[in-house]
C-alpha cells in the first residue's frame, strides 16, 4: 500500500509540473524573422533593456560581440545596442542602424533616436530585443527624465531599420587584428555607411587578379587562412546586405602590422 501511495504522489507531482510548465520565470519567446534592408518597413514592436553604466556605452571595455572597440567615441558616441538573433544575425548584423522610440512609461519622449548594433544578446524576452547602452536607453526619454526611464528596467518599444549615416569624410575602416601573420589575416571592418552591415569580404593579393573569399570569424571580423604566405598590399572588396559592393584598393599596405588601423578612401554613399 505504501508503494502504491508513493507512486500516486509521484504521478500527481509529474502532472502538476507539466501543467505548470515545469519551470519558473517568464515564458521564453522565440526570435522573430531576420530584419532585412527593407527601409520602407513599418515600425515593429520590441522590448528594451539596458546594461552597463547609466550614462555609459554598455560594456566596460567599450566594445562588444562585434569586436568593435571605443564605441564611446565618435562616430558611435555611445549610441549603441545589443541585438537579439534576428538583429545581430551571428555577426552579419554588426554595424546596422535602427531608429528606436518608446511611448510608455510617461518618461518616454516618443521621438526616435538612432543606434548602431555593436553587440549581441540572447535573452528570450521578446521576438525582437534591444539591450541598449545606458546612454542610448536614456536618449529615448524626455529631457531630464533619463534616470526615471532607466529605472523602468524593461519597457516596450518600437523600431525600424534605417540607413547608416556617418559624418562627412568618414571612410570605411579596417583593423588588422592581433595575431595576424602572413598565413593568417583577420580583419575587422567598421564605419560602413548605408546598410551598415557586411555579409561578405573578399581579398585580392598584390599582383594577382583573383578575389579570394574571406570567412566570417566572429562579429565584424573576417579572416583568411592560407598554407602559403599572403602577398601585400591587399585590396578588400566589401559587400553589404543589399548586395552593394565597393573595393578598397591596396588598403592594407606592404608593411602592414597586426593591431593596426587602415582607413580606406571609399564609402557607400
Amino acid at each position: 500500500m505504501g508503494s502504491l501511495t508513493t507512486n500516486i504522489v509521484l504521478a500527481v507531482a509529474v502532472v502538476a509540473a507539466l501543467v505548470g510548465g515545469g519551470s519558473c520565470g517568464p515564458p521564453k519567446v522565440p526570435p522573430g524573422p531576420n530584419i532585412t534592408t527593407n527601409y520602407n518597413a513599418p515600425w515593429l514592436p520590441a522590448r528594451a533593456t539596458w546594461y552597463g553604466q547609466p550614462y555609459g556605452s554598455g560594456s566596460t571595455d567599450n566594445g562588444g560581440a562585434c569586436g568593435i572597440k571605443n564605441v564611446n567615441l565618435p562616430p558611435y558616441n555611445g549610441m549603441i545596442s545589443c541585438g537579439n538573433v534576428p538583429i545581430f544575425k551571428d555577426g552579419r548584423g554588426c554595424g546596422s542602424c535602427y531608429e528606436v522610440k518608446c511611448e510608455q512609461p510617461a518618461a518616454c519622449s516618443k521621438q526616435p533616436v538612432t543606434v548602431f548594433i555593436t553587440d549581441m544578446n540572447y535573452e528570450p524576452i521578446s521576438a525582437y530585443h534591444f539591450d541598449f547602452s545606458g546612454k542610448a536607453f536614456g536618449a529615448m526619454a524626455c529631457p531630464g527624465k533619463e534616470t526615471e526611464l532607466r529605472k523602468a528596467g524593461i519597457i516596450d518599444m518600437q523600431f525600424r531599420r534605417v540607413r547608416c549615416k556617418y559624418p562627412g569624410g568618414q571612410k570605411v575602416t579596417f583593423h588588422v587584428e592581433k595575431g595576424s601573420n602572413p598565413n593568417y589575416l583577420a580583419v575587422l571592418v567598421k564605419f560602413v555607411a548605408d546598410d551598415g552591415d557586411v555579409i561578405q569580404m573578399d581579398l585580392q593579393e598584390a599582383g594577382l587578379p583573383a578575389w579570394r573569399p574571406m570567412k566570417l570569424s566572429w562579429g565584424a571580423i573576417w579572416r583568411m587562412d592560407t598554407a602559403t604566405p599572403l602577398k601585400a598590399p591587399f585590396s578588400i572588396r566589401v559587400t553589404t546586405e543589399s548586395g552593394k559592393s565597393l573595393i578598397a584598393k591596396d588598403v592594407i599596405p606592404v608593411n602592414w602590422m597586426p593591431d593596426a588601423i587602415y582607413v580606406s578612401n571609399v564609402q557607400f554613399y
